[in-house]
C-alpha cells in the first residue's frame, strides 16, 4: 500500500489546496511533499533487494475485468529508485518556490503535487494502460506550470512541448495497440495490459514487425529524452518554465523517456533493437556533441544547462543501446545522478534570477564576491556535471562509455565477424562521445569562470531584492544540501546503488542472449553470458 499512498497523498492534498485559503496552499504542499518523501523512505527499508529484479509491493484491483484490465501496481529496484528520486525533488521545488511564486498560489502547488503523482505512477504502474494514462497525463501539470508561471516567451515554450510530447505519445500508443492486438491473436481473442505477458508476446514477433514497434515507441521516448533529432522542444521550455518547473523538467519527466526506452523498447523488440542500435548510437552521440558546441556560444545560463541535457541524455540512451551490463547499468545510474546535479544546477539559477532578474552573463557575473555561499555551491554542483572523478556524474559517464566501448570485440556467430549491438563501431562511438565530455568541461567552466570569478557586473538599474538577502539564506542552502549530498555520496561509493540496479539490469540484458554475444563483464557487474570458456558458441535464446 505504501505505492498507492505515493499516489494518492499528492492528489488528495492537491483537492485539500483547492479548496482551502490560499495563504495555506504553499503549508499543504509542504507537508504533503516531506510526507512523501517519509513513505518513500519507508519503501526503501521494507524493499528486498536480494530480489531486486522481481516486482515487490504488489498491488492489484479489478478494473474492467472484460477487457482484460486492472489497477496493477508494483516497482522493481529501477523503479523504486526512479520514485525516490521523484519524491526528493518534491519538497525542495515546493520549498524552493516559497518567495518565486506571487500569483495564482493555489493553482501552482496544486498542479504541482498532481504532477508528482502522475509521474510516479509511470515507474509504478503495471498495466498498459495505467501505464499510458499517467504517462500523457504527465503532460498537463507541467503545460499549466509554463504556460502560468513561466517567462516572457512561456506560451510558445508550453505549446511547443505540448505538441512535441503529445504527437510523440500518439505514435507509441499506436505501437501498444498493435502488441495489444498481437498477444490477444496468439492467446484466442485473450486480452490483456500485462506488461510482462505483452513483453513476452512482442519478442515472438518477426524482425519486421518489431521494427514497426520500436520505431513507434521511440517516436514517443526518444521526444521525452529528448533525443536529436526531436529536441528543439526542450531548451525553450527549460529557458521560459518557473524554477521548480525546471527542476522536475531535468530531474524526472526527461527520465521517463529514458525509462520507456528501458522498460518497453529494450524488452519488446530486441531483434529490432540489435538492428538499429548503431543508428541510435549515431543519433546519440551526434546530440552530445552538437548541443554541447551549442552550449559553448550561449550567453543565457538556463538555456545553456537545458542544452546541457540535451548532451547529458545522449550519454544515457547511448549505454542503454550498447546492450550490455555495464552499459546499461551506467544509463540507469546516469537517470538518478542527472537529476541531482543538473536539477541542482537549475534550482541555482533560480537562486540567482529571484535576486537580479535575469539569466544574461553578459549583465550579471563575479558572484563569487557577493554571494560566496551560492558560488561555492555553483561551483561543486558545475563539477558534479562535468564529471569530476569523486562525485556521480564521473561513475555514471564512464560506465556509459565503457558499456559503449565494449560492445565491440568478441566473436559473433560462426566465429566470424565482431559482435555485440554497435559492432566495429563500438570503439569509435566511444571517442566521439568521448570529446563531448571535453566540450561540456570547457563550456561548463567558462560559464562558472564568468557567473562566479572576473569583475562583479549586476543589471543596470539593479537594487538589492527586498525579501532576499545578496546571499542564500538558510531555507536556500537547505534546499541544496540534500543534493550536494547525493552527488558526492554516488560519486564516492556507488557500490551500493550498482547492487540495487544490478539484476534488473541483468534481466534486461538477458533478452538479447542468443542474439548478440555478452562478454564477462568487471567493475562489479555481473554477467548473463554462459559461464565458461569464450569460444563455445552462445545457444539460441527463446523468443
Amino acid at each position: 500500500m505504501l505505492i498507492v499512498l505515493l499516489i494518492l497523498l499528492p492528489l488528495i492534498c492537491a483537492g485539500l489546496i483547492v479548496f482551502n485559503p490560499k495563504g495555506q496552499a504553499k503549508y499543504i504542499a509542504t507537508g504533503a511533499t516531506l510526507v512523501s518523501v517519509v513513505i518513500g523512505a519507508i519503501a526503501l527499508i521494507q524493499f528486498d533487494f536480494s530480489q531486486a529484479a522481481l516486482d515487490q509491493m504488489v498491488v492489484k484491483a479489478p478494473w474492467v475485468p472484460a477487457l482484460g484490465l486492472e489497477l496493477s501496481l508494483a516497482v522493481d529496484s529501477v523503479s523504486l529508485l526512479l520514485i525516490a528520486l521523484t519524491v526528493l525533488l518534491g519538497p525542495i521545488c515546493v520549498i524552493g518556490s516559497f518567495t518565486a511564486v506571487k500569483h495564482d498560489v493555489k493553482t501552482y502547488y496544486a498542479w504541482l503535487l498532481v504532477l508528482q503523482s502522475a509521474m510516479i505512477g509511470v515507474f509504478a504502474a503495471r498495466d498498459l494502460v495505467l501505464f499510458y494514462i499517467c504517462f500523457e497525463f504527465t503532460l498537463i501539470p507541467m503545460y499549466i506550470l509554463i504556460s502560468l508561471y513561466g517567462s516572457a516567451n512561456r506560451k510558445k515554450a508550453a505549446t511547443k512541448f505540448f505538441l512535441y510530447t503529445f504527437t510523440g505519445s500518439v505514435i507509441a500508443l499506436a505501437g501498444f495497440v498493435y502488441v495489444v492486438w498481437f498477444h490477444a491473436s496468439l492467446e484466442g481473442n485473450s486480452w490483456t495490459f500485462d506488461l510482462a505477458a505483452l513483453g513476452e508476446s512482442a519478442r515472438m514477433m518477426e524482425p519486421a514487425q518489431q521494427g514497426w514497434i520500436l520505431l513507434a515507441l521511440l517516436s514517443g521516448f526518444a521526444v521525452k529524452v529528448p533525443l536529436f533529432p526531436v529536441h528543439t522542444w526542450l531548451p525553450l521550455a527549460h529557458t521560459e518554465a518557473p524554477t521548480a518547473g525546471s527542476v522536475i523538467l531535468a530531474g524526472v519527466l526527461l527520465k521517463l523517456g529514458t525509462y520507456g526506452i528501458y522498460k518497453f523498447a529494450l524488452p519488446y523488440a530486441p531483434e529490432a533493437v540489435v538492428e538499429y542500435a548503431p543508428l541510435i548510437g549515431v543519433l546519440s552521440v551526434v546530440g552530445i556533441v552538437y548541443a554541447g558546441l551549442i552550449c559553448w556560444v550561449q550567453t543565457d545560463v538556463k538555456k545553456l544547462v537545458a542544452y546541457s541535457s540535451v548532451s547529458h541524455l545522449g550519454f544515457c540512451v547511448l549505454g542503454l543501446v550498447a546492450i550490455n551490463s555495464v552499459g546499461v547499468a551506467g544509463s540507469v545510474m546516469y537517470m538518478i545522478s542527472h537529476g541531482f546535479s543538473t536539477g541542482a544546477l537549475f534550482l541555482m539559477i533560480g537562486m540567482m534570477y529571484e535576486r537580479y532578474h535575469t539569466r544574461s552573463m553578459r549583465e550579471v557575473g563575479g558572484l563569487g564576491s557577493t554571494m560566496p555561499v551560492w558560488s561555492s555551491f555553483m561551483v561543486f554542483f558545475v563539477m558534479a556535471s562535468v564529471g569530476l572523478p569523486g562525485l556521480n556524474g564521473f561513475v555514471s559517464e564512464i560506465m556509459c562509455l565503457m558499456g559503449t566501448f565494449q560492445s565491440y570485440g568478441w566473436t559473433g556467430e560462426g566465429g566470424a565477424h565482431p559482435g555485440g549491438t554497435l559492432g566495429v563501431l563500438g570503439p569509435w562511438f566511444a571517442f566521439f562521445a568521448g570529446t563531448g565530455m571535453i566540450v561540456a568541461a570547457m563550456y561548463l567552466l567558462i560559464m562558472t569562470g564568468k557567473m562566479v570569478w572576473g569583475k562583479y557586473r549586476e543589471p543596470e538599474g539593479h537594487h538589492e531584492h527586498d525579501e532576499l538577502p545578496t546571499d542564500l539564506n538558510a531555507r536556500e542552502i537547505g534546499l541544496l544540501i540534500p543534493l550536494a549530498a547525493g552527488c558526492l555520496i554516488f560519486g564516492l561509493y556507488p557500490k551500493p546503488l550498482l547492487n540495487a540496479i544490478e539484476a534488473p539490469v541483468n534481466e534486461t540484458v538477458a533478452y538479447y542472449e542468443g542474439l548478440v554475444p555478452v562478454p564477462e563483464l568487471e567493475a562489479g557487474m555481473t554477467t548473463v553470458a554462459n559461464e565458461g570458456d569464450h569460444d563455445t558458441e552462445h545457444g539460441e535464446g527463446d523468443h
